[in-house]
Parts: structure tokens; sequence; C-alpha cells
């Protein structure tokens, strides 16, 4: 049996589907929030409503579980996880409780959903950025609150697996984006609030955009389909140290921005919000390495995932709230 903790969410939910269509026939999605509130749901899955932060939940969701993939946190993008350090560092109590389950369970894989926040601030202050190998997060200088979280929590999966052999795999995610994902309410990540700037634009006939920072801050971003693929490559692999599962087409928010306007149809006004939440300056993925242990690497050009997500917003806006996101 498969567990994925974090199911109602939108790596999560992706995720379980995934497993599904690779052929596993019992699969047990866990998450917080209420049913309703998934981000998507999947018939012939045991669903189950849990807060994975208390000890006892955790030893329920890994009961007969063989292979765990923990994606469960509490984040969101940059203007979320700036204001809410303390909320983001919580989630550490998911993780050690899910690792002290599995190991009780006898679970045989354990997979974690780190980030590239955990790398050193100090390699990422010029938008010209060079690219993150794995061994640049240390000596270690995160994003603080969430990259500290994960950095703890992907130390945790080492010594578990050291003093206690349960096998672990860590990956550190940079910008996944894609449909059935967050695109308004403050948790959003670049990709989603542009196209939902843009097609609000497109619809109010206010021909302007706010952007955060001076837009030539630069980040690469994952397409949703890559991840997944990544994600079950690791699990399945003897990769035992963390290693980037992401894109390394490297952008500003500039051109992410002309894309979203190139997809709409559309030429807007950009007003520049100086003073908002922007992250480091630079940030891209080496993927160096995962070329060399998995022969593998992301390979969705931005344009044409930005396109499909775009889409997908599109369409969302303009369904009635009560049924969007359901099966």
């Amino acid at each position: 049996m498969a567990l994925v903790a974090g199911a109602g969410g939108f790596i999560g939910g992706h995720l379980v589907g995934h497993l599904r269509r690779m052929g596993w026939s019992n699969v047990r999605a866990v998450d917080f929030k209420p049913k309703a509130e998934w981000y998507q749901r999947h018939a012939g899955v045991d669903e189950r409503v849990l807060d994975l932060r208390e000890a006892v939940a955790c030893r329920e969701a890994a009961q007969g579980a063989t292979q765990i993939y923990n994606l469960a946190a509490d984040m969101g993008g940059m203007g979320f996880i700036e204001t809410h350090k303390a909320e983001c560092m919580l989630s550490v109590l998911i993780n050690t409780h899910m690792l002290m389950a599995a190991k009780e369970a006898g679970t045989q894989r354990f997979f974690f959903s780190s980030s590239a926040c955990v790398y050193n601030g100090d390699k990422q202050v010029d938008a010209d950025v060079t690219a993150l190998k794995e061994e640049d997060a240390y000596p270690a200088m995160p994003e603080d609150g969430y990259g500290w979280e994960k950095l703890f929590s992907e130390r945790m999966c080492r010594h578990f697996r050291e003093d206690y052999g349960l096998i672990t795999r860590m990956a550190r995610y940079h910008n996944v984006y894609g449909p059935w994902g967050t695109y308004d309410g403050g948790r959003e990540k670049a990709p989603a609030a542009i196209c939902r700037k843009v097609i609000e634009a497109r619809q109010s006939g206010r021909h302007e955009i706010e952007i955060w920072g001076d837009g030539e801050q630069t980040r690469s971003f994952m397409y949703i389909d890559d991840c997944l693929e990544g994600s079950v490559k690791l699990m399945e692999s003897g990769v035992e140290e963390p290693i980037n599962i992401g894109s390394d087409e490297l952008v500003s928010i500039n051109r992410l921005v002309d894309i979203a306007e190139k997809i709409g149809g559309i030429k807007l006004k950009r007003r520049y919000k100086l003073d908002a939440p922007k992250g480091v300056r630079g940030r891209n993925s080496d993927n160096t390495m995962i070329k060399q242990v998995l022969d593998w690497a992301p390979s969705i050009k931005l344009e044409d995932g930005l396109e499909r997500t775009y889409r997908w917003i599109h369409d969302q806006m303009q369904t009635p709230v009560a049924v969007r996101r359901a099966i």
C-alpha cells in the first residue's frame, strides 16, 4: 500500500492519480483539510482526514504502508512563507511523526518533499545566478522559517536511514506549477498568480498588472508532470542524498509575464510593487546530478506548461465556485 500524506494539496492530489495510473490498486490519501477542500479526489482511494502534526494520526496513516510519500506541509508562495515563518516551521512535527510511524509500521521506503528554499542565501543574490548544486545547501543559511524546516527534516530522514535502516529519499523541488493548483487567496506561487492577473486584466478591461519586485528576479519553474515522474523515479532509485528535482530553464519574472501575455493575447501596463515579498534575487536548479544518477531530468518547456496552466485557471475562473476543482 502506498500512502500519500498531503494528498489534498496540489502535488499530492496529482501524485495520487499518478500512482493509480501506474497500477497501484491500494492507495491511501491523507490530508488535514475537509475532503470538500481537497484539490483533487480519486475514485477507489482510501481517503482520510487526519492532522499529521499529531503522532497518533501518523500511526493511523502509516499502518500497512509499504511506501510513504510525505508531501504534507503548511506552505505557499513567497507572500505566505515570508509572513508565516512559525507556521511553516511547525511542519517539522509532520515529518518527525511520520518518520517515527514509518519505522514502527515497517515501511520499506519513505519519500520527503524538500525544497530549493534549503539553499544558502549568499549563493542567490544575483539575478544571473549560478545554478544551485546539491552541495550548495551547506554551510547552512536557508530561507528563514520554511527553508530551515525543510533542511532539518532532510537531516532527520538521513539519520532514520543510518540508525534504523528506513530507506529514505529526499527531493528538493524547484517551484512546481500546473493545473489543479492554488491560483488565488495568498498561497499561490508566481506562475499561477501571473496567469490569474493576466486573465483578470482581460476580463476587467483594466489592461495593467502588478508585479512584485522589479521583475528582474529570476527563477526556474517545473511543470507538475515532470515533478511526478521525477519523484517516482527517485523513490524507486538507490539515491540516498537529497537531489534537485527542478527545471534548469532560468527566466525572469518579467519574462514569465511576457509568456502569460502571449498566451492571453494581450499586452499590459506593468506596475512594480517594490516593497512586496520577493525572496532571493535568483535561483536555478543544477541538474548535473539527477542526469547522472537517474539518467533523466525535467524537460517540459515553460511556455508549454504555462499554457496548460493558464487554460485551466481561465476555465476555473469562468466556473461557479461551488463546482470548481470537482473530480
